[in-house]
């Protein structure tokens, strides 16, 4: 595994600032983070939104690092998969905690989960659409009269929503249910396919272009990215059991301290990200190296922010400058580009309805095969 120099990294800002995170008032029922293990530490599983891979680098290298057992607890990560809700996996109690994006537990709470977001560790959404750079695409009301990509799943709010602010209407595209890959999008199936700044963009960069005999550059591509769109929605945040969370002390200590870890272990991924990478890779990914280091410097970006002097990885410059809130948690000034500051579409019942019946009207099935990938 990877050395553990980093170990007490800004141990003790990430420490005062992780207690923060957790939600006042946050309300609770059941037994606490479970008994004590053998070791006397604290028991406790973390359900993630997918397979292992870089997007979760910073619970991996608390995990690796010792800063969950410095903080008494004894973690097991559990992977995710297609198959998996990590939310619904969470309200069961089958873990005391789970990663998933807030657009996609917000239907689950509309359906009566009662589970709370107790650290918003994602701060920009990472959604692209993804087209070729001669495809006439430069915005989301060119997606009228094209074959756009999405997995679906809840992963198609901000596509959604940046259609409708953009006047494109349901007829107007040929709506795909894309798989967990770029293939469809590089056979020229789909025209916009979704793609994560952190690894499906990654993988066409990595894919040879037939026209040039040479690996595709960001120049071949344009991307409409929902940040810079005003309809990008919270991604990656830890949950808790609310109901737990309201009476059992001992859950309410053991989230402070999960969540005091787990910043610690962000702070290591971004001060070391190819020893970061290497404990992800290590941990069982069937993803390179190579691509894990890209998804760690890619993840770290959304969590603390490059400067704006500095283009993205969709070479698009940054704009105005903008203190990230975990700066002045880790106390470092990190201007960034700023997110759009209209308020991003939520998914209530009304919009739910609006959706679906879009998705009875415009989308369009396709072959879904399942990769370790997204």
């Amino acid at each position: 595994m990877a050395s553990g120099n980093g170990k007490r990294i800004r141990a003790a800002a990430a420490a005062g600032a992780a207690a923060a995170l957790v939600l006042a008032g946050c309300a609770a029922d059941s037994d606490a983070g479970g008994g004590e293990a053998a070791e006397g530490l604290t028991p406790v599983k973390l359900q993630l939104q997918w397979f292992s891979q870089a997007q979760f680098a910073g619970y991996y290298a608390a995990l690796d690092q010792g800063f969950f057992e410095d903080e008494g607890l004894d973690v097991e990560i559990v992977e995710g998969g297609a198959d998996i809700v990590p939310q619904d996996v969470l309200a069961s109690g089958d873990v005391d905690y789970a990663i998933s994006w807030v657009p996609k537990v917000l239907g689950s709470i509309e359906q009566g989960a009662n589970i709370t977001n107790v650290a918003q560790i994602f701060e920009r959404s990472a959604t692209l659409q993804v087209a070729m750079a001669d495809s006439g695409i430069d915005g989301p009301e060119d997606l009228a009269g094209k074959k756009v990509g999405s997995w679906g799943y809840g992963n198609e709010w901000e596509l959604f929503a940046g259609l409708q602010d953009a006047g494109v209407d349901a007829g107007d595209i040929e709506l795909i249910q894309q798989a967990f890959d770029m293939n469809g999008f590089l056979s020229g199936d789909i025209d916009a396919a979704q793609a994560m700044t952190y690894n499906e963009y990654a993988q066409v960069l990595e894919t040879v272009n037939p026209e040039t005999g040479e690996l595709f550059q960001p120049e071949d591509l344009t991307v409409i990215d929902w940040n810079e769109e005003g309809s990008a929605m919270l991604q990656d945040a830890i949950w808790a059991d609310a109901s737990r969370l309201a009476d059992d002390a001992d859950y309410q200590e053991t989230t402070t301290a999960f969540i005091k870890a787990a910043v610690k272990g962000w702070i290591y991924a971004k001060d070391n990200p190819e020893e970061a990478a290497t404990i992800v890779t290590e941990s069982g990914s069937t993803l390179g190296q190579s691509h894990q280091l890209w998804m760690t410097n890619e993840t770290n970006k959304l969590i603390f922010p490059p400067p704006t002097a500095s283009a993205s990885s969709t070479g698009r410059p940054g704009t105005a400058p903008w203190r990230s809130p975990w700066a002045r948690r880790t106390k470092q000034a990190q201007p960034s580009s700023p997110p759009n500051r209209r308020r991003p579409p939520t998914p209530t019942s009304t919009w739910r309805r609006r959706w679906q019946s879009w998705k009875r009207r415009a989308w369009t099935p396709r072959a879904r095969t399942t990769h370790r990938l997204t």
